[in-house]
């Protein structure tokens, strides 16, 4: 399962964040000029803010996960719902063959 790609692209959220620190404009000014929401543009600037203050080792002092832990975070849930579903087979299976010793032949 692939995710789904993001409606913009990464060069145009970087500018977009840019643009938006630089305060030339309000907030929702630059949102409408993009054509995006102000929430959007808010979110791809707090965004922005975590990933570059994590420092590398951290959250930074923020409580926003970074781009890179929550692509790590999936994969590890990801992961996780794997392991399960192997694990539930594998119970199924020595309840089977465990039945299957049990009965006479």
């Amino acid at each position: 399962m692939f995710a789904m790609p993001s409606p913009h692209p990464p060069e145009f959220r970087r500018r977009a964040v840019e643009l938006a620190r630089q305060g030339d404009q309000s907030m929702v000014q630059l949102a409408k000029d993009l054509g995006i929401s102000r929430s959007c543009l808010q979110n791809w600037v707090n965004q922005a803010d975590a990933d570059e203050n994590s420092g590398g080792g951290g959250k930074g002092g923020s409580d926003r996960l970074t781009t890179a832990e929550k692509k790590e975070l999936a994969e590890l849930r990801r992961r996780n719902r794997q392991l399960e579903t192997e694990n539930e087979i594998l119970k199924r299976a020595a309840a089977y063959f465990a039945r299957e010793n049990v009965l006479p032949k």
